[in-house]
């Protein structure tokens, strides 16, 4: 049966996971490439988690909505932010189901990394990406399954893997400007001091103006 990726589920997740009020995670680097050359403007980090991704983008000068369904994940995402010395103007946490939740604006950049929400993965990407503003930018990294790794990658099921041209496909090629779409691997250590292999999925568009 599907794991549904609903409150509860996460709750839990990050209530059992270890890390609260641990030194500085850093952020993903796919965003840290991908957005060194953007206009800093407003940004929305869908299913923000323990905020690696949102701190950064604050201290790099983004003005950041930062929007999780876990309660927990973003009281420790507060707690680094807050010990890291994120300037407070510029990071705003929000309690949310990304599924039914409508921000009430738009954003400059929109970018999410491995969220899992309760909806299909696909239909939960074309949602964000009606959050970008004319000439603003989409940016989603999640989980590649490959034919090494099917039915889990490192724990994260089937159904929350995808790959570029499924994310691609969903872009009207009318509205949108596809800069990036690759299916890189990285290799990276665990909280356990483990070696990793991460098989991920980067699209990044740009939303004609």
């Amino acid at each position: 049966m599907a794991q549904q990726f609903d409150q509860g589920y996460w709750q839990s997740h990050w209530q059992q996971a270890d890390g609260r009020g641990a030194g500085t995670i850093a952020p993903n680097p796919h965003l840290v490439r991908e957005t060194r050359d953007l206009v800093r403007g407003t940004a929305l980090d869908a299913g923000c988690g323990e905020g690696a991704e949102a701190a950064w983008l604050a201290t790099e000068g983004w003005r950041v909505t930062a929007a999780d369904i876990s309660a927990e994940a973003l009281a420790r995402a507060a707690e680094r932010a807050t010990a890291s010395g994120v300037p407070s103007e510029r990071l705003c946490w929000v309690e949310a189901d990304l599924g039914v939740w409508e921000p009430g604006e738009r954003f400059d950049l929109v970018t999410t990394h491995y969220a899992h929400p309760a909806m299909p993965q696909l239909a939960f990407y074309e949602r964000i990406a009606d959050w970008v503003a004319p000439g603003g930018t989409l940016l989603i990294v999640g989980h590649l399954q490959t034919a090494g790794t099917a039915g889990h990658d490192h724990g994260h099921p089937a159904e929350a893997s995808v790959t570029a041209t499924d994310i691609t496909a969903r872009l009207d090629a009318a509205r949108w400007d596809v800069v990036t779409a690759e299916e890189p691997t990285r290799t990276l250590l665990d909280r356990s001091g483990r070696t990793t292999e991460l098989h991920d999925v980067v699209v990044r568009a740009t939303r004609r103006a």
